[in-house]
């Protein structure tokens, strides 16, 4: 990937992430970028956001710690 092209790439990231927040989704910034990723790649964002409300509802509320943990 060249210079231009990450750093468009950076910026879309960045207008997702605050349009995430915006909306008050709970998403961080990997966790969004791994599902544009995954939307890049043809997967459908409404079963991927179904996905995501299930394993939300999986596995209740975290707090940071937890949060924490989970992260390699």
């Amino acid at each position: 990937m060249d210079a231009d092209a990450a750093k468009t790439a950076r910026e879309s990231l960045d207008l997702a992430f605050q349009m995430s927040n915006i909306l008050d989704t709970g998403l961080d910034r990997h966790t969004l970028s791994i599902l544009i990723a995954l939307c890049d790649l043809g997967l459908n964002p409404e079963a991927l956001a179904a996905v995501v409300k299930e394993l939300r509802n999986d596995l209740g509320p975290l707090t940071p710690q937890d949060a924490a943990r989970h992260v390699p």
